[in-house]
């Protein structure tokens, strides 16, 4: 039974819930606690631009926030509950060991109530009536039901356009013989004073940390989410679904809308974000078939493997259905880039080292694609994707990688592995062609390691693929080639990528 709560109690907010979802509304006139602690900052290898983003965040808030604000820095959060003197309201934290250490902390009085949380379009009660006793869920039907539950792009109880999903149009390869999409540029923050200030903290402090310095690339405001989704949508979304899952190496934003950071943040809300993609189609802005598209990366993926996160339970990062044992390579966990051969891997890697981001498909098709095909750990790429990217807080990364990319999970989440040979990267990408490696060799040399790495996954777990339908027929090509024994052979004692 929720405790009675003084109108007056302060609300202390996590670094990921620092819109006004959180603190505005019936808790506009609390005051308001915010935490630097140092032991979170260096309990793991982040990157170093995410500990910017993070602490740049919190300090704006705090300043936005003025008179109602108290920002705290101290070792440890318990300490500054102690200094702060005050029982708290808090908001659910968005991890299963944040939500146990607020239990904790309930119990010794230092938190009042704990509150749902905010930032997200569906309650986590609601999901637990939709999910019911399903054991298989598809992510179709769930994002169906939150059109409808929403109303979003929706004519009457019917889909606009009598569709509800226009994917098949949004699978376009890059435009021939060009470097980038040549559309206008996404928002880029400008940096002030407090950036500054964390900038020469992070230089002097001793954080273990990854990946380079730059310059902020995301929004961390409310004010900043707004402008960069008002630019999202008034210049890229016109263009953003057809190529959404194209790779272009001179052109590593392309029209991705480069949102994840203040959705992650709880600066920006999804329905805000939802409904804004939704004026623009309705408004001749932009086609039905790039809204859907993004409404879907976000009322639907996104939702869905928030929601799944809390479903699977706090043992799913462990699953390992595949039996992946190889451990991430120090170039990998290093982001040494230089070390990589394959254009496209290494150019992963770089975005990943220059900017603590890539969009989907280079996390999927690309790293978890290379990682899935080499075995390694799951609940090590897990953490490494959780730590070394910027938009990769604790509850985004298990279902995405376990799940999705990794297929450790067995087919709970997805219905096949996302492996791929270079015939797939050659033709989404324009990376091949300037590539030591050729997409169509297997062996030799120059056999590109996609290509000769996917029929060594194939063999390696035929039985499986073999009783799945959608990868049977991977099984039947493999069973016809020629060269196999040696592809395998070679495989074996690959060192270099």
């Amino acid at each position: 039974m929720a405790r009675t709560v003084r109108d007056d109690t302060p609300l202390w907010l996590f670094a990921d819930q620092l819109g006004p979802s959180a603190y505005g509304g019936e808790h506009a006139q609390r005051d308001v606690m915010l935490v630097e602690a140092t032991s979170a900052l260096r309990k793991r290898r982040y990157h170093r631009q995410k500990l910017h983003l993070v602490l740049s965040a919190l300090r704006h808030a705090d300043r936005e926030l003025g008179e109602r604000s108290t920002l705290l820095r101290a070792e440890t959060y318990t300490k500054a509950l102690e200094d702060y003197g005050r029982p708290v309201l808090v908001h659910e934290p968005t991890s299963f060991a944040a939500e146990k250490f607020v239990h904790r902390l309930r119990e010794r009085g230092l938190v009042a109530d704990i509150l749902p949380t905010p930032t997200f379009a569906l309650s986590r009660k609601d999901f637990q009536q939709w999910a019911g006793a399903r054991t298989r869920f598809r992510m179709e039907d769930f994002y169906r039901d939150q059109r409808r539950r929403f109303g979003v792009l929706m004519t009457g109880s019917d889909p606009v356009g009598n569709r509800w999903n226009y994917d098949e149009e949004n699978r376009e390869p890059p435009p021939k013989n060009q470097t980038s999409l040549d559309v206008p540029a996404p928002y880029k923050p400008r940096e002030d004073e407090i950036d500054d200030e964390v900038r020469r903290e992070l230089d002097r402090a001793n954080y273990p940390t990854v990946g380079a310095d730059g310059p902020r690339l995301f929004a961390v405001t409310p004010t900043e989410a707004k402008r960069a989704l008002t630019r999202f949508i008034e210049h890229r979304l016109p263009t953003f679904g057809r190529f959404e899952d194209a790779i272009m190496g001179g052109d590593w934003a392309m029209s991705h809308s480069l949102l994840s950071v203040p959705l992650n943040l709880g600066v920006l809300h999804p329905l805000d974000a939802v409904h804004a993609a939704e004026q623009a189609y309705r408004t001749d802005q932009a086609p039905i078939s790039a809204v859907e598209g993004f409404i879907r990366q976000i009322l639907g993926w996104r939702e869905y493997m928030w929601h799944l996160y809390w479903h699977f339970g706090e043992d799913y990062v462990e699953e390992n259905e595949l039996r992946a044992r190889t451990r991430l390579p120090d170039w990998w966990t290093d982001l040494d880039a230089d070390a990589v051969t394959a254009a496209c891997l290494r150019e992963a890697l770089q975005g990943v080292r220059d900017r603590g981001w890539t969009h989907h498909i280079q996390r999927l098709m690309v790293l978890g694609n290379h990682a899935l095909q080499r075995g390694y750990r799951p609940d090590e790429l897990t953490e490494w994707f959780a730590t070394a990217y910027v938009d990769g807080f604790r509850w985004v990364m298990p279902t995405n990688v376990v799940g999705m990319s990794q297929h450790a999970d067995g087919g709970r989440l997805a219905t096949k592995p996302y492996a791929s040979g270079g015939a797939y990267i050659n033709k989404m990408s324009n990376h091949c062609g300037d590539c030591a490696y050729d997409p169509k060799k297997r062996i030799g040399d120059d056999a590109c390691p996609f290509t000769a790495g996917y029929w060594n996954f194939v063999h390696r777990h035929r039985d499986r693929l073999e009783r799945n339908n959608r990868t049977r027929r991977s099984v039947s090509t493999m069973d016809r080639l020629s060269d196999l024994d040696a592809v395998l052979e070679r495989e074996k004692h690959r060192t270099t990528f």
